[in-house]
């Protein structure tokens, strides 16, 4: 008798224009499947709103969509925002105090557990980033126990590998 082994992954995937509208868009579906999912909104509400800005001003190319995807496997929240400027690489830089802008990966970097980038087929990249949200009993993605964590301090671990990024990912980890 052959039996399949069926673990659902919680995920989410949507392509979006590469505008301000496209970048907002995605942190208001993002909030509501993760509400409905019954993860933590913060800080992921404010890392797919980065991440999303970033793709839509310094990934944009007239005419092609960025790609917003969320999942959860075992305790770790990922989300993945994919443009087609792989030849553009964020970077975390130290902005004109009076400056505008140039903070957005200052903040992802302060606010996911890890975060990096993976390039992808010519010409895209993903940049990633993880957060693992603290135990929350009755998490609809939550293992037996009903907790996402068992880590609930806001340490991060910095010598901990991604789960699933391919080799070549480059990881980013505050230290």
């Amino acid at each position: 008798m052959n039996q399949q082994i069926s673990t659902r992954i919680p995920n989410f995937s949507v392509r979006l224009s590469s505008t301000p509208r496209g970048a907002r868009l995605a942190r208001l579906l993002a909030t509501e499947q993760l509400t409905s999912w019954g993860v933590p909104l913060e800080p992921a509400a404010l890392i797919v709103a980065e991440l999303a800005a970033n793709a839509a001003t310094h990934g944009r190319v007239t005419g092609r969509d960025f790609r917003l995807t969320l999942y959860v496997v075992a305790d770790v929240l990922r989300i993945e925002v994919t443009d087609t400027r792989g030849d553009r690489l964020p970077r975390v830089g130290t902005p004109d105090p009076d400056a505008d802008s140039g903070r957005g990966l200052m903040l992802v970097d302060a606010l996911a557990d890890r975060w990096g980038v993976t390039p992808g087929l010519t010409p895209r990249k993903t940049v990633w980033a993880e957060i693992v949200p603290p135990p929350r009993p009755g998490n609809s993605c939550s293992g037996p126990s009903g907790a996402l964590s068992q880590r609930t301090t806001g340490e991060k671990e910095p010598t901990q590998a991604p789960p699933l990024p391919p080799a070549t990912a480059r990881a980013h980890s505050p230290g």
